[in-house]
């Protein structure tokens, strides 16, 4: 029989392997495998998303305050063909019609964000809140509720007041901390009796890199090599104290969870026998899913960050790098600060070695990575630039997240596909490709052993889509935009996501490819249908406008002749 201290000693030592085992991801076996026929476990969640800039329209109804979006939309040449978000889906007026279509979806959850400047005009509670706003938001998730639909709510899905950027130069500042924790109590406060799944930031990283390092999201400035990652601490830290004060305050009287959703591009080796490609490609998922989801989990930034940014600022001549550090105290407060953590996946690419210069000019976030991206040409491309379906990245992605911290409860937050098309097309087959695939391998992963709890569609509207405006549709519902009225038709992939819903997966080839069938031929009379709206909107304008001025001018002519006509008789 071993000493006790020799048992402790083997207990250690089992312990320091599971956990090396649980943080190390093989990136050589890359099994794609055949299509996958099963159900999801019982109770997985299925939903579909959208956000309060991209849907609610009304940006200046009911004392809404001006957001950086508000404002960014507005600048000339910022957006595809100066589109603006000012009335997008009015889905602020819709809230009805919008939860029958999910009930008609059959969807168990629906993911929202909630409009910061809606609620607090100037950003800043002590300055004034806005009860209509409340009212708002009150009037949705009740809604939700009565049709058994269970609200998850996003606290920050970019639209920040423009108040505190013009003031504090927005997420560059510390103190959005503050800001940003007293605007997330106050909706613990006023919905946390009936919302129980909180996230605080829908995908930093394009809020850090797109809003302050390349400047093609508002607020639009390009502080390169500095901007991000000053942004990123800053949410970071934001993010903990909002699940600190909702674990202290709140979650003994309200029971809900708070979390995170991050962007996950999935990063592939070129030659998954090479190490400095597959050094290349965790370097690629580290700088992007592990910037925000390794404090969170772990404390501190990926090593590799660390070594890569420090690096380079000294190859630069700066005293101390360009990646901020945590204290001892911040990283204990940071770490562990996730109930579940929400997945946003679109696409992989392929990653391989490539030295950049270090240059003072030359140096910013892309740059600090050493690594180029490509893609393989076979790849489906619906027509936007970046999305290429590749399915087997996600469950590769669901993977590394499972490995790598700890296997923790995971919602996928937002995972689709868009088009870009002049003309209108509902029969989206590609879209129901693309479904079946990414849902069946997150099926796939689910086996794997991954804590996936629930999936969200992204999204349940075409919608306001940031820089490229209407140009680009994720809807599983079409919206016309030409139209006042903004009327919702529902896409063949409607049909075939409701079935996925219904069965809780895939049952067998033969229903599925009838499924297919079935959705594709129920969307050609609506196709017909909205083929002759821009007619119905002609009319529209004739009703609205022509016919308005016509019977006007009648009035005036009568008025002019019978004048003409006293004077002669005078």
């Amino acid at each position: 029989m071993l000493p006790r201290c020799a048992v402790g000693v083997c207990h250690v030592l089992m312990l320091v392997l599971c956990v090396s085992a649980a943080e190390d991801f093989d990136w050589t076996k890359n099994h794609h495998g055949s299509f996958y026929y099963g159900t999801f476990p019982a109770g997985f969640s299925w939903g579909a998303g959208g956000s309060a800039y991209q849907t609610e329209g009304a940006w200046d109804k009911d004392g809404k305050g001006l957001s950086i979006w508000d404002v960014f939309s507005h600048r000339k040449g910022k957006i595809q063909q100066n589109d603006t978000g000012d009335f997008s889906c009015e889905g602020y007026y819709k809230v009805k019609d919008d939860i029958s279509l999910m009930k008609e979806l059959r969807l168990n959850h629906y993911r929202f964000s909630i409009s910061w400047p809606r609620l607090l005009p100037t950003g800043i509670k002590s300055d004034h809140v806005n009860e209509k706003g409340i009212q708002y938001y009150d009037h949705l998730i009740n809604h939700l509720l009565e049709n058994k639909i269970t609200p998850i709510v996003t606290l920050y899905h970019w639209d920040l007041p423009q108040v505190l950027q013009e003031k504090y130069g927005g997420w560059q500042n510390i103190s959005m901390v503050n800001y940003f924790n007293e605007f997330a109590n106050l909706c613990f406060e006023r919905f946390g009796d009936r919302v129980k799944y909180w996230i605080t930031f829908n995908n930093p990283w394009s809020v850090a890199v797109e809003g302050y390092e390349t400047g093609e999201h508002a607020p639009g400035l390009r502080l390169r090599g500095t901007g991000a990652y000053r942004a990123a601490h800053h949410i970071i830290k934001a993010h903990a104290k909002v699940w600190h004060t909702y674990d202290t305050q709140w979650r003994g009287k309200q029971k809900g969870l708070v979390g995170i959703s991050l962007s996950g591009e999935w990063g592939e080796p070129v030659d998954i026998s090479n190490q400095k490609d597959i050094e290349a490609a965790e370097r690629y998922v580290q700088f992007h899913l592990g910037w925000f989801a390794t404090p969170i989990f772990h404390g501190d930034y990926p090593q590799v960050m660390k070594d890569f940014i420090g690096r380079k600022s000294v190859q630069q001549g700066l005293g101390t790098s360009r990646l901020p550090t945590f204290s001892p105290q911040e990283k204990s407060y940071i770490k562990g600060t996730c109930d579940f953590l929400g997945i946003g996946h679109f696409t992989t690419r392929y990653i391989t070695q490539k030295n950049n210069p270090s240059g003072r000019s030359s140096s910013n976030y892309f740059s600090d990575r050493d690594l180029a991206e490509l893609v393989d040409p076979r790849w489906p491309d619906p027509g936007s630039e970046w999305l290429y379906a590749v399915p087997w990245g996600f469950r590769r992605l669901l993977n590394f997240v499972k490995t790598q911290y700890g296997n923790p409860m995971i919602y996928v937050t937002a995972n689709g596909v868009s088009e870009k098309m002049l003309c209108t097309e509902l029969c989206d087959e590609w879209r129901i490709v693309y479904y079946k695939d990414y849902i069946n391998e997150m099926l796939k992963a689910i086996k794997d052993g991954v804590n996936v709890k629930g999936y969200t569609a992204w999204s349940l509207l075409d919608k306001f889509e940031w820089d490229e405006g209407f140009s680009e549709r994720f809807g599983l519902y079409y919206v016309d935009f030409r139209n006042k009225n903004k009327p919702r038709y529902p896409k063949a992939s409607v049909q075939f996501y409701k079935r996925i819903i219904s069965f809780n997966g895939f049952p067998n080839q033969r229903e599925v490819e009838n499924w297919r069938r079935k959705a594709v031929e129920t969307c050609s009379s609506s196709n017909q249908l909205l083929a002759a709206d821009p007619l119905t909107s002609h009319m529209e304008m004739v009703t609205e406008i022509v016919v308005p001025t016509v019977c006007t001018l009648s009035i005036l002519l009568s008025a002019i002749f019978l004048m003409f006509l006293l004077r002669r008789r005078n």
